[in-house]
């Protein structure tokens, strides 16, 4: 996995849980939601990246 790319995957998760929490905790459902997608997308950065490490000899 390319350093950068990792990198970019780690702090869209951490962004993404810190949104869903702060929505969750001052009530504001979009926040929340906005949050579970971009943490999604980190998960999602950092699968394809993994899957790209296993393909290479």
């Amino acid at each position: 996995m390319s350093a950068e790319q990792k990198a970019k995957a780690k702090a869209e998760q951490a962004t993404g849980a810190v949104k869903k929490t702060v929505g969750k905790t001052v009530g504001n459902e979009g926040m929340q939601a906005e949050g579970e997608v971009e943490q999604t997308k980190g998960d999602a950065r950092a699968a394809k990246e993994k899957g790209k490490d296993a393909l290479r000899p």
